[in-house]
Parts: C-alpha cells; structure tokens; sequence
C-alpha cells in the first residue's frame, strides 16, 4: 500500500463525508424542527463541485440531517469512547446551527466555517439532528461547500485521523526537502497490520509503533518553526457600516482577552488608531484592558496609522499625516511608536512608501494582498522595499487569508509553510490564526488544535509572538540575501474601483487642498497677530481645529470607502462627513483671509464705483 493510500484508509476509519445526506426547506421557520418530514423537505443535490447552493438575494434555507452514531464506520475501526465534531463551511450572509434544536454556533460570510463538538464521548445509536438557517448573501448565491463528521481521540491522545494527517505532513516536506528519506517513510508505513483494526486498543499501538519507528525524522520536522499571531482584520466599513464595526470590535477584543486568561501565551495583533480612540471614549473600561494587555505583551499595537487607508489615490501630505496622528496616539496611549506597517487588505502601494515609512519611525512593512494578483504571482515573500531616495524597509508578504478565516490546520500551515520555504529559503514562518474582514479573531478550538500538533512530533514547532519580534529575527539573519525591490507594489486585481465612486476621489482632493490653504492662511494670521500683539479669539483655537478636520478627511480615506467598493450606505455617511469637513474648513479659511485682509492699508480709489479685489495665492511660486 503506497503512503497515500495508507492516509486515505485511515482517514475512512474516522471521517465521514455527510455532504450528500442533507434535506432542505425554503422556508423562514420561526425555530429549528424537531424532526424532518419527508413530505415538505426534499433531498439535497450536490452540484458538480459538490457544494448545495441556492438563490442570491437573501433567501433563506433551512439545511437537516440525522445523526446516527454506528459502532464503527465501513464495519472497521471501533468508535466507542472518541469525541464527535462536525466541520461545516458555508457562503451566507447569516449562518445559525442548531443540534436537537439548540443553537450551537453563529457565523456570516467571513467566520465561514466551524468544528462543532457535538459529544466529547460517543455512544453506539446516540442520535443528533443537525438543522442549520442560512441566508444567502444579497450580491451572491449561498453555499454550504463541505459538512464532515469527524471522530477523535482527546487532545492527549491519538487516533487514526491525527496520524493520517501527520504522514500527510511528513510527505510532504519529504518530498520537498529530504527525499532520500522517501523510502524508510514507505517502508516503515507499509508494517502496520491492518489486521488489528476492529480492535481499537491494539490498532492504536499500532499507531505508537508506527510513530516510534519514525520518530527519526522528527528532527528534520522540527528545524522549522511556526511564528504564530492571533489575529482579527476589521475593515471600517465595507459591508456594513461604522456603526456596526464600533460593535463587532468590541466583541472581538472581549473575546481574545478572554481566551488569554485561559491561554495566557496568546498574542493579538491589531491595527488603528481610530478604533481604538472610539472605544477609549465609549468604552474606557475595555480600552483599560488593551492597555494593560499591550504592557503585558500579550497585545501588540500595529500599522502606526490613523487607519488602514488606500496610499494610491491619497496625497504624501494625507499619508504623512496618518503616520502623524497614528503614531502620535499611540505613543500617548500605548508609551511607544510603532514599528510595523500593517497594510493587509490595501489595493496596491507606491513607490515612494518606504521612505515615508522610515521617516515615521516604523522599520517593516506587512501586506498580503499581492497574494491576490491575477495574472503574475508576485517573487517575493520577504524582501528589501526601496524608495527612489535609497531608503529602505524590509518587507513582508503575510499567510493568504481565504475567506476571512485562517486557523490552525496543520494541513494549511504545512502547505503554506512548504510554498514559503521554496520562495524565501526560510524556516521560520509566520501565521495568523483568527476569523477576519469582520471581525471575531483567534477561537479556542484554533488554540486547542494547535497545542495538539506542537505536542507532535512531525510538525513545526509552534510559538505565539509578536510581529516585531519575528520580524527582528528574519530580517536579521546574515545568511540570508534578500532580494530588493524597486518599484512600487502594483496589484493586479481591482483595478475598477478607482473609477468608481468619483465624488469620493473628488471630496478627498478637494479637501486636502482646501485644509491646505486654511492651515497655510491661518498660520500666517496667527504670525501676523502675535508680532503686532493683537488680541484674537476666532483664529486662536485653529490649529485643534484644523487637526480634528484632518482626522475625519483620514477616516474617509479608508480602504474600502475612498476606492468605492463599499456599500451604499458607506458612501451616504462618507459624503455626510466631507460635507462637515468642507463647510468647516472654508470657514476657518474664509476668517484667516478676512484677518489678514484687515492688515492691508489700501490706498483710497477713484471713481466710487470701484470695487478692491484681494487676491491670495496659496502656492509657493508667483502665478
């Protein structure tokens, strides 16, 4: 029996496919059933990709089936006494499961996916009813892609599922990286006696023996490391509106500094000054916590900016002032700049980036939307990012984030791992566990899947950390030639939206011109005044005025607001918000031209029907 062949018998012993075995009913139930009736629900057909999809448009389906625990699976390997989880992945707007009627677990399109315990011991003829609500998005048909019962042994244990997956890993680096070892793994795979397995003591030292036989190249396994960082993308609005990211925050940070009680080497990393300011003055309790996690570090604070913003379409003054205020607050609040450029969802990044990046203190730059390029993979997984002038960032490609959601897969992570050793030479990566785009960040069940493969002996070693921190230790390694990139960091995906939404491109320019002159013309009145020792009030304040215009001008410049490929009710907001920037800032303009204008001495005109036109130029050459 070949090593594949071995994997895919001893995944069959305790993994079942139950794709095929679904009902479905198109109607809003007001509570899950408590039974099926076969005369209003209809069997389930797969389509070619083995996914069950429905209408778009919000249309909501009811998914059921019955859960009848057997003695063993394929009459082999017996179930007695292993734990049960259900996998589920779905496309849908909302998602709510149910077992017996109880709901169990909630998600959307982001946290698309779920291992459900349904029993931590099996009994022969336990029965469950699995009924699960999903709606389908408004844009998009809905799915349900994949539903899997899955047996295990305890987190301690083994059992035939967790040594299948570790020979798919020891394949797999095998073949990548020590192929002279490819045949001991075969023959050594190729003793186990099949002959116990409908005992499940005696095939499980099988498993033992297996294991200790090759525990020999445990020591090529475990020359790599994974450099994990819980983590949480949160778009500002995108699908959903401000309003609506203030609230899915908060749950997500209560929820990690939750789980660090339990799991205290866990760290988090998230971005924005903004979000955070918002809850230091809505929820200061909370923001007291994250101040004493980020002491603790147990938190890290990253992107140095005021928020995540598109850095293609917006001005170098607009991008110096989001390093501005960004590192600003967060040396206020957090008593240090930070040193990691945190861009992971940004379409694309100019040239002259690393040199605006050096010069606001930060020493990394971490995108992984390359990774979406449509026609050319980009070469690159970490590199040297150098400006026109010469300066220099070290950058970094991160883990693909599919779907929203990367967890502790050892399969994933291996895969991944493989594909970045080949690209980069290096054996430390990098990986970040936690439920994104809306929010929700690392689950306990990522935590408890990953403390089981660092406990194997045939994977990586597994150590949570912060960005910084790995970053330091792979930019420093002098055996290491990085490459250098010079030029901008084009994406070759989106490339619409910044024809899209033009009133946001236009707002944007207007207003960065226009808080240009106010601040221009404000400053000279101010200079005016204080050297003619004039006493003045309406100008006095400007300069905090001026600074909490420009931190709304940088919240529209988000990445999803200003490019346009939000919802509608974004750009309603959006354009409620350059209004008030507008109107307040050709009001602070307007008042500094009058009190300039009030110095000027003109001399008396003829004929009495002229009129004096003050003209001001706001550039810095004659025109």
């Amino acid at each position: 029996m070949t090593i594949k062949e071995t994997i895919i018998t001893l995944k069959k012993l305790t993994e079942l496919e139950i794709q095929n075995n679904w009902f479905f009913l198109d109607q809003n139930l007001e509570k899950p059933p408590i039974t099926i009736e076969e005369e209003t629900w209809q069997q389930a057909i797969v389509n070619h990709k083995n996914y069950l999809v429905w209408e778009k448009g919000q249309k909501v389906r009811w998914f059921s089936q019955k859960i009848i625990i057997p003695e063993s699976l394929n009459h082999d390997y017996p179930l007695d006494g292993l734990s049960l989880r259900i996998l589920l992945t779905w496309w849908a707007e909302s998602a709510q499961i149910f077992v017996n009627d109880k709901l169990v677990c909630e998600g959307d399109l982001f946290d698309s996916s779920s291992r459900i315990l349904l029993t931590e011991k099996v009994e022969k003829n336990q029965q469950f009813l699995i009924s699960l609500r999903l709606v389908s998005p408004s844009h998009d048909i809905g799915g349900l892609m994949n539903s899997q019962c899955i047996y295990e042994s305890n987190y301690n244990d083994i059992d035939p599922s967790f040594v299948a997956n570790e020979l798919i890993i020891l394949d797999k680096y095998i073949d990548q990286f020590y192929p002279d070892e490819k045949l001991f793994l075969e023959e050594e795979v190729n003793k186990i006696n099949w002959n116990y397995v409908y005992n499940q003591s005696l095939f499980k030292q099988e498993l033992v023996n297996l294991r200790n036989r090759l525990l020999s190249l445990s020591n090529y396994i475990k020359k790599r490391n994974f450099y994990l960082l819980g983590h949480a993308h949160l778009d500002m609005a995108w699908l959903w509106t401000l309003k609506e990211t203030y609230e899915v925050a908060q749950r997500t940070f209560y929820s990690v500094l939750n789980l660090q009680k339990k799991y205290s080497y866990l760290t988090f990393g998230h971005t924005t000054a903004y979000l955070y300011q918002w809850i230091e003055y809505h929820n200061p309790l909370l923001f007291t916590q994250i101040q004493q996690a980020v002491k603790n570090n147990q938190w890290e604070i990253l992107g140095g900016m005021w928020v995540e913003p598109d850095v293609n379409l917006i001005s170098g003054e607009s991008l110096i002032r989001q390093l501005l205020y960004g590192q600003k607050y967060f040396l206020e609040k957090f008593g240090k700049y930070n040193k990691v450029a945190w861009l992971p969802d940004t379409f694309g990044f100019p040239w002259q980036l690393p040199q605006i990046l050096q010069q606001a203190e930060i020493n990394y730059f971490v995108t992984g939307k390359l990774h979406w390029n449509d026609t050319n993979k980009f070469a690159h997984g970490c590199f040297w990012w150098q400006s026109p002038d010469g300066s220099r960032i070290f950058a970094v490609m991160s883990p693909p984030n599919v779907a929203g959601v990367m967890d502790t897969n050892p399969i994933t992570m291996t895969n991944y791992s493989v594909d970045w050793e080949n690209q980069t030479g290096l054996k430390d990566i990098f990986w970040l566990p936690g439920v994104g785009d809306h929010g929700g960040g690392p689950t306990g069940d990522m935590l408890e899947v990953g403390k089981r493969y660092q406990n194997s002996p045939f994977f990586p070693k597994i150590n949570f950390t912060t960005a910084q921190k790995y970053l330091d230790k792979i930019s420093s390694i002098s055996s290491q030639d990085f490459p250098i990139w010079n030029s901008e960091l084009y994406l070759e995906l989106h490339r619409g939206c910044y024809t899209t939404h033009g009133e946001q491109k236009y707002f944007n320019r207007y207003s960065e011109r226009l808080l240009y002159q106010a601040e221009l013309f404000s400053t000279i009145f101010i200079i005016l005044a204080k050297k003619n020792i004039y006493i003045f009030d309406t100008n006095s304040n400007n300069q905090y005025k001026i600074k909490q215009i420009w931190l709304k001008v940088l919240l529209n410049q988000f990445h999803d607001i200003l490019p346009g490929t939000s919802i509608t009710p974004v750009f309603t907001e959006a354009n409620q918000l350059w209004q008030e920037i507008i109107k307040d800032t050709q009001l602070i303009l307007q008042e500094s031209l009058k009190a300039i204008a009030s110095y000027i001495k003109f001399e008396k005109i003829e004929p009495k029907e002229s009129k004096i036109i003050l003209m001001f130029n706001a550039l810095n050459w004659e025109r």
